[in-house]
C-alpha cells in the first residue's frame, strides 16, 4: 500500500501558481498611482490657467471699461492706456493717449511741423528717432523701438510722459519705412496708430533745401556749426547765401523719382487711419493745424515754433543755374514749380 502511494506520488504532476516578486508588484503599482496623479494634476492645472485668464481677462475689462468713460466708442480703438516700465503715471493712468507718426521727406517742413506740435502741452513729438541706423536694422529692431516709444519708455526733451494725449514722432521715407511696409502697417493697425503725412507740393524748393544742407553740413557757415534749423532771421540769411547748382541732366529724372516715391508711400500706408497735408497749406493757411489737432483729438491751441524759414522768395534767387533751370523744366509737368513762391 505503501508502495502504491509512492508510486502515485511520483506519477502525479502537481501545478503550482507561480510566484511573483513583491518589489516587481509594488513597482506597477506605484508607476499606475503616478500617471494617475500626473493626469490628474495636469486637469487641474488647465482648469486653474482657465479661471486665472479668466480673472485677468475681467480685470481688464473692468479697468478698460472704467478707463473708457465718456469716450467716443468709434475712437476706442485708437486710444491706449500705456502701462511705462520706467515709471508710473499715477492719477494719469486713465488718461487716454493717441498713438501717431509724421511720415515725411528730409526738407520738408517736419522739423519745423514737430515744433509746432510740441508746444502743445498734451502733445510729446520724440524726433527723427530712426535717423539712427541701428535701430532700423531689421523688422524685429524696428518694431522693439515703436514698442518702446508707444509705452512712454522713450525719454527726449519732448516727453510729456505721464499725462499726455498724444505721443509720436517722425520718419523719413528712406529709414526703412518703405522696405518694411508691410510689417510696418500691420503693426499700425493692430495698435491704432494714426499717420500723418507731411509732404512739399514744390519739389524743386526740397531740392534747393537739401542741396543747400548738405553743402553746410560740411561748410558749417555758421560760425564752424552746421544747423539743420535755425531761430533768427540772421542765421536765415547766412545760410541762403548758398546757391546750389541743379544737376540740369537728372532734374526731371530726380523730380519724377520723388514724385514716386511719394505716391508708394500714400499707397502703402493707405490701410491705416491717416491725414495729408502739405507745407505750402501750413505756410499759407495756419488754421491747418486745428485739423491736425482735431485728427490726433487733443483739445485745439495756438501753436508756436521759434524756427525761422531759411530759403524765402523766389527761387531764382536761390539757384546759381537759375534760367538753366527755368529752360528745362518750361513745357513739363514741373513747370508750376518755377512760379511758386512763399
Amino acid at each position: 500500500m505503501a508502495e502504491q502511494i509512492c508510486l502515485f506520488t511520483k506519477d502525479t504532476i502537481i501545478i503550482k501558481p507561480s510566484k511573483k516578486s513583491p518589489a516587481l508588484l509594488r513597482m506597477i503599482v506605484l508607476v499606475f498611482v503616478m500617471a494617475c496623479g500626473v493626469y490628474i494634476c495636469s486637469i487641474c492645472l488647465k482648469q486653474t490657467n482657465i479661471s486665472i485668464a479668466s480673472k485677468f481677462l475681467n480685470d481688464e475689462t473692468i479697468e478698460r471699461t472704467h478707463c473708457d468713460y465718456g469716450i467716443d466708442r468709434s475712437q476706442t480703438p485708437y486710444v491706449l492706456y500705456p502701462n511705462p516700465t520706467t515709471f508710473s503715471r499715477v492719477e494719469c493712468a486713465c488718461n487716454p493717449v493717441r498713438l501717431f507718426v509724421i511720415v515725411s521727406m528730409q526738407r520738408s517742413g517736419s522739423g519745423w511741423f514737430e515744433t509746432l506740435l510740441n508746444s502743445h502741452t498734451n502733445i510729446s513729438s520724440n524726433g527723427e528717432i530712426f535717423s539712427v541706423k541701428e535701430r532700423r536694422n531689421n523688422v524685429s529692431s524696428i518694431l522693439m523701438t515703436l514698442d518702446r516709444v508707444y509705452n512712454l519708455d522713450w525719454f527726449t526733451s519732448a516727453s510729456k510722459n505721464q499725462c499726455s494725449a498724444a505721443v509720436g514722432f517722425k520718419w523719413m521715407l528712406n529709414q526703412g519705412l518703405m522696405e518694411h511696409h508691410k510689417e510696418i502697417v500691420e503693426y499700425f493697425k493692430d495698435r491704432g496708430v494714426s499717420v500723418i503725412f507731411l509732404f512739399r507740393r514744390n519739389l524743386l524748393r526740397r531740392m534747393v533745401s537739401d542741396l543747400a544742407n548738405s553743402y553746410d553740413r560740411y561748410a558749417k557757415l555758421l560760425n564752424g556749426r552746421h544747423k539743420s534749423h535755425v531761430h533768427s532771421n540772421e542765421e536765415a540769411n547766412t545760410l541762403s547765401t548758398y546757391k546750389p547748382v541743379i544737376n540740369l541732366t537728372s532734374l526731371v529724372v530726380d523730380l519724377k523719382l520723388m514724385d514716386k516715391t511719394v505716391l508708394e508711400a500714400l499707397e502703402f500706408f493707405s490701410s491705416t487711419r491717416h491725414f495729408i497735408i502739405y507745407y505750402e497749406d501750413l505756410i499759407r493757411n495756419r488754421t491747418k493745424l486745428v485739423d491736425v489737432q482735431e485728427f490726433l483729438r487733443v483739445p485745439p491751441m495756438e501753436l508756436t515754433s521759434r524756427q525761422v524759414k531759411i530759403h524765402k522768395g523766389s527761387l531764382s534767387d536761390h539757384i546759381k543755374n537759375w534760367d538753366d533751370v527755368n529752360k528745362t523744366l518750361r513745357g513739363t509737368t514741373y513747370e508750376s514749380f518755377l512760379r511758386n513762391d512763399y
